[in-house]
């Protein structure tokens, strides 16, 4: 749901090869924010049988107890969530189990994604600066890495980053706006953009210091050559899980 166009999004419904796939979306982290619920089925209804989950207003839609929102949850192709309060969310969540239900979904396979809050909230541990200075936060660890979103148009998430890994933080990914992380289980598939010149970082801790190698994107209007050693480096430390989808 990017203002000025919808590669990402497109690039997203691609992967589920379904002429009218079930998209489910989570605007917990805007508070439920009426303007964010309308943009998502002004862009996705024309194509899909689209829905949203609410926590903060009365119309659940999913008849609001547990067992029916996860029963709506676990029915979708790809469930989307919205950026926002990554810390608010996810208390949110856990009140009411939503945690649980989304790595049931994870599991299943279901596609999952989402910008800012909803691409921090798959990780290990994310940079988090919706309210005062950057911090780390425990995602939902689907993926076992860290994450920090917005690495350019918020100059210093970049040193609070490199500080937090320094510190002890699990190595991870950085993006810039508008560049996508793919991934299939826990492995990072494809780095994808929806502007040309688009990157993403691995970072992490190397002979006592930090490394920031970067990882060009491959342009959804064209197509940029995607290095893989960067990938496989920090690929060679962990477990791969469930082969499900991740696009952050």
């Amino acid at each position: 749901m990017e203002k000025d166009g919808s590669m990402l999004d497109d690039y997203i419904l691609s992967l589920l090869e379904k002429p009218r796939p079930r998209v489910c979306f989570l605007p917990t982290a805007s508070g439920d924010a009426d303007h964010y619920v309308v943009r998502f089925y002004r862009r996705f209804s024309p194509a899909c049988e689209a829905s949203h989950v609410s926590l903060f207003r009365r119309d659940q839609g999913t008849g609001g107890v547990e067992d029916d929102l996860a029963a709506h949850l676990l029915s979708q192709d790809l469930i989307y969530v919205g950026g926002g309060n990554m810390v608010s969310m996810l208390g949110a969540w856990r009140a009411h189990g939503l945690d649980s239900i989304l790595r049931r979904a994870w599991r299943r396979g279901i596609v999952m994604c989402g910008p800012s809050a909803g691409s921090l909230c798959w990780f290990a541990e994310a940079l988090s600066a919706f309210h005062g200075a950057p911090r780390s936060v425990r995602g939902l660890s689907l993926l076992p890495y860290s994450n920090c979103v917005h690495y350019d148009a918020e100059p210093a998430r970049r040193e609070e980053y490199h500080r937090a890994v320094a510190d002890g933080m699990t190595a991870g990914f950085a993006v810039e706006d508008g560049v996508g992380l793919h991934f299939r289980g826990t492995k990072l598939e494809r780095v994808v953009s929806s502007r040309p010149g688009g990157r993403a970082f691995l970072v992490q801790r190397k002979d006592g210091g930090i490394s920031e190698a970067r990882l060009d994107a491959e342009y959804l209007g064209g197509s940029v050559a995607l290095d893989p050693e960067p990938l496989a480096s920090l690929a060679t430390d962990t477990e791969p899980l469930a082969r499900a989808k991740v696009a952050a």
